[in-house]
């Protein structure tokens, strides 16, 4: 199966001012075919009412970054892909500093892809969230 394109950090950094993830403020750092990781610097527009990280805020950066890396792993002919089933177990919050994400590939089917991210804490590096996400392969009809 052939991969339709690689994406730079910076070339997916480009996609995101206008959207949701970067209102939110995900960042890439880094992309490999198969591996992306990310981060978010906490401030109090992405916190819940009492004060902790919200979870629609570490579930924007784990879709996120398992999303943008599923671009370059489309196989050819695919037309996009969309966000069917996803799960997060918060083990951890933070009220500021930054957390940071790496999504990993489990599966790169030609009908799903599936996704496993990890958010961690940066200034402590405990857990925040485990996160899975199953990716529909989307074709011309």
């Amino acid at each position: 199966m052939a991969a339709t394109g690689f994406h730079t950090a910076d070339e997916l950094n480009d996609l995101l001012p206008g959207t949701l993830p970067g209102l939110v403020g995900v960042v890439v750092d880094t992309h490999e075919t198969g591996r992306l990781t990310s981060h978010l610097d906490v401030r109090p527009e992405v916190l819940a009412p009492n004060g902790y990280l919200h979870a629609a805020t570490v579930v924007a950066l784990a879709d996120t970054s398992c999303g943008l890396a599923t671009r370059a792993l489309l196989p050819e002919g695919a037309t996009g892909f969309t966000t069917i089933e996803l799960k997060s177990n918060f083990l951890g919050t933070a009220r500021e500093g930054r957390i940071d994400c790496v999504a990993s590939n489990v599966h790169a089917g030609r009908t799903t892809q599936v996704w496993d991210a990890v958010v961690t804490n940066a200034a402590t590096g405990s857990t925040t969230a485990l996160f899975r996400c199953t990716q529909q392969v989307l074709w011309p009809r």
